[in-house]
């Protein structure tokens, strides 16, 4: 058996192709595409690494890490995704690119890691277990059935109910505001459940991230202004899936401190639900840390049926040989 790991060029089409096809193999919900690829290297060059493993030539597994940009920039650890498929586990190229990824984060003075999986990937755990990984935190996963909200009777579809003093306009509308949606980010990201505190980063950041970005759209990207004084309350976006043009998941939903308890964050919701319905889409997805009681109890009052929970690691680098 000869194991091999190699960089992955992303210049080469045909690389990227396997690279996105593994990933989205072992794990449909994290998947990836050639145009998502670009779109990352691009807003992030020379920050992102990614690695294709080989059994007797065959390409078997897939890898990436880099810096994690919802935390500040002199976060210690850097993310791993790592995706073997299920026929070629067992046999060493996990554990090769966990090693070919360590080496990349040590040489860029980082030293752990951070990463994800949904806890129905019971050998990714495993992996993570076995290598000194611990639980850091989890996320409860939702789903909501558009199609069912769409073809009953008796589940109308939501109204934006917004809330007296404020209106919903779209960046779309009022591309002006981005700004204001930065400083709601700026204010709401700190209060979320998160260890270390997310970060939005800079304007020029945070709208590369989380505002122009390929899969958010803007028409559905939906912003609440207090009309007395004009001023960005919350927003709320959507983002498509990975290669999927009819599931989405929310993105963010976020109110500045001063404004919450007045309903504006059911209204966003309800507000990027009803945009979803009208374009098509026949699932959103939501995804919130098990201590954000406040947005779990909003999606329990839009009927959000529970999907398997997320786990986050944290964990060190593989030894050096």
């Amino acid at each position: 058996m000869t194991l091999d790991v190699r960089g992955l060029d992303a210049a080469d089409p045909a690389a990227v192709a396997t690279y996105c096809s593994i990933r989205t193999s072992v794990d449909a919900d994290d998947g990836e595409t050639p145009e998502s690829v670009a779109w990352e290297d691009a807003t992030f060059p020379r920050q992102v690494w990614r690695f294709l493993a080989y059994l007797d030539g065959e390409p078997v597994g897939a890898a990436s890490t880099g810096r994690l940009h919802i935390y500040g920039a002199d976060h210690p650890r850097y993310y791993l995704g790592l995706w073997v498929l299920a026929s070629a586990r067992r046999r060493g190229a996990g554990t090769s690119l966990y090693r070919a990824a360590s080496d990349v984060a040590r040489a860029q003075g980082r030293t752990g890691f951070r990463c994800w999986t949904t806890e129905v990937h019971r050998d990714g755990i495993a992996f993570f277990l076995h290598r000194g990984f611990t639980e850091q935190d989890r996320s409860k996963a939702v789903a909501l059935d558009l199609r069912r909200l769409r073809g009953s009777a008796t589940a109308p579809l939501p109204a934006a109910g917004v809330p007296a003093g404020f209106a919903l306009v779209t960046l779309a509308d009022q591309p002006e505001l981005v700004a204001g949606v930065h400083g709601v980010a700026v204010e709401a990201f700190p209060s979320i459940p998160s260890t270390p505190p997310m970060d939005p980063g800079s304007l020029e950041e945070f709208t590369a991230r989380d505002v122009y970005r390929p899969g958010i759209p803007l028409d559905g990207f939906f912003v609440a202004i207090e009309t007395a004084t004009g001023e960005v309350a919350g927003y709320a976006n959507l983002i498509y899936s990975a290669g999927s043009t009819t599931v989405a998941d929310h993105d963010m939903t976020a109110v500045r401190p001063a404004f919450r308890g007045r309903g504006l964050a059911l209204a966003l919701k309800r507000a990027t639900i009803a945009w979803a319905l009208a374009a098509g889409l026949d699932e959103i997805h939501a995804n919130n840390d098990e201590a954000n009681a406040p947005m779990r109890s909003v999606n329990a009052r839009l009927g959000y049926r529970p999907l398997p929970d997320q786990i986050g690691f944290a964990g060190p680098l593989a030894p050096v040989d």
